[in-house]
């Protein structure tokens, strides 16, 4: 059976953001973990990233950070990737893309995480 949790955790980083420049720039580590009995292989990503004012974009791409990891039951993979948005808030979601050893795809979600600037939290 395949079980593949996925967990993020976000971070603000100001050294490379510009605010007057409406750059703002978020770094995310993602914990990918295999909790079924069998391997699995991420293939692809599938990313909609919404920035504060509603808009919109789609990345796809093979793997992640140039990798198509192969997890092995009881095993994570984690990476640290970033995203930059004119906005000081936003939000991610997606989906990755797995192949069993058996050869036989199955779509993983990502459920949706927030971005924002620690300044703009009370």
């Amino acid at each position: 059976m395949m079980d593949i949790q996925v967990d993020v955790e976000t971070t603000y980083v100001e050294h490379e953001s510009d605010v007057r420049g409406r750059r703002h720039f978020f770094a995310y580590t993602i914990r990918i973990a295999n909790r079924g009995d069998a391997a699995a292989q991420l293939l692809d990503r599938h990313w909609l990233v919404t920035d504060g004012d509603g808009g919109v974009r789609e990345v796809r791409g093979a793997g992640v950070v140039g990798q198509q990891p192969r997890i092995e039951p009881g095993a994570s993979y984690v990476y640290t990737s970033a995203c930059i948005l004119e906005t000081p808030v936003g939000s991610m979601r997606g989906s990755y893309g797995f192949a069993g050893d058996d050869g036989a795809r199955f779509e993983v979600p990502i459920p949706l995480f927030t971005l924002h600037a620690p300044s703009l939290v009370h």
